[in-house]
């Protein structure tokens, strides 16, 4: 079978590999689509954390049960999957919270992914599709990342909420703010991707991360208060360090977005404000039946954000040029 391998920062390459040999407890799917996301884009240019080379990316997937036993799911049947490799036996496993389990194994992170045409995984990371097609399978892990921060963050009815970072994740964690009841604010270096923000992710209030007296409109639009809820979105270090003064008294810090190096902070005004500054890594089965629910009711539809659509075949040739267009929101990579 044919792969995708990311073998240094900044090439791909196809690659023939033997096809899967289905273990215990595991089931083979064929991919049907990729969805594209950051944690690619960094792999690609080389500023992931946890990333080792080479690699098959790939872990916003949408597939169909080729062999295999899984509860609930015949052959044939449309799948995603829970990207999420746990031990099952840790401290964070042992407590329910499987996406921080200590020995976590990311698919197309610490393990190969799905830029191939047959993926093997664990039999009980797969969820059955029950009518939804596939772009909207491979978008439900990105939503269900997002799903997870809100949760974290406590969100309550007309709190006022920042989301640093209107990428793909950004959007998403908007959207689920507004869901949350929250009244939503957005920042981003990008005008373009703010009209997105504006137009589908159902924020009140965007501004351009380099507009002055930034922190004065965020004050007056939030009558003084400064949001109760600080979600950043960026993965990007200058953001980071930044949005810590966007926070209220009383208010709360969720750190979705990832990088590299250390965050640093005023101590004096984060503990004036008895700040709380929380972490939220990857997403729960719970946040992925959330999502999955949602979408069948019609009250998220995650496929408006593709921007983008390549087909496996072009890939290679294609993706620097991909992630380097302005106007890319989200692609989508087909093998069918």
């Amino acid at each position: 079978m044919r792969i995708i391998s990311c073998i240094k920062p900044g090439r791909l390459e196809y690659r023939e590999v033997p096809e899967p040999v289905c273990l215990p407890g595991h089931a083979i799917i064929k991919i049907r689509r990729i969805g594209i996301c950051g944690t690619d884009i960094h792999a690609f240019g080389g500023t992931q954390p946890y990333f080792n080379y080479p690699r098959v990316l790939g872990h916003e997937l949408a597939g169909e049960l080729v062999e295999g036993e899984v509860q609930g799911i015949r052959k044939g049947d449309a799948v995603t999957v829970i990207p999420y490799q746990h031990c099952g036996k840790c401290i964070a496993c042992r407590s329910g919270h499987t996406n921080c389990c200590q020995h976590m194994q990311v698919i197309g992170v610490h393990t190969d992914g799905g830029m191939a045409e047959l993926l093997m995984v664990p039999s009980h990371l797969l969820l059955p599709a029950n009518g939804l097609n596939a772009d909207r399978l491979a978008l439900v892990e990105p939503f269900a990342i997002a799903a997870h921060g809100v949760r974290r963050a406590g969100i309550a009815p007309q709190e006022n909420v920042l989301v640093v970072g209107a990428g793909p994740i950004g959007l998403a964690t908007m959207e689920m703010a507004a869901i949350a009841g929250a009244d939503v604010l957005a920042i981003d270096v990008s005008a373009y991707r703010l009209t997105w923000a504006k137009k589908i992710a159902g924020v009140q209030g965007a501004f351009l991360a380099q507009e002055e007296h930034l922190e004065e409109q965020l004050r007056d639009i939030t009558q003084g208060d400064m949001p109760t809820v600080v979600i950043d979105a960026t993965g990007n270090l200058g953001a980071i360090n930044n949005a810590f003064r966007y926070m209220s008294h009383a208010g709360r810090y969720v750190l979705v977005g990832l990088q590299r190096d250390n965050i640093t902070f005023s101590h004096p005004e984060f503990h004036k404000r008895e700040g709380t500054l929380l972490s939220s890594r990857n997403a729960t089965r719970k946040d992925f039946d959330w999502v999955l629910e949602n979408i069948r009711i019609g009250k998220i539809t995650p496929e408006k954000y593709i921007t983008h659509y390549l087909h496996f075949n072009d890939m290679v040739e294609e993706f620097p040029s991909l992630i380097a267009d302005g106007n890319l929101v989200k692609a989508m990579i087909s093998l069918d």
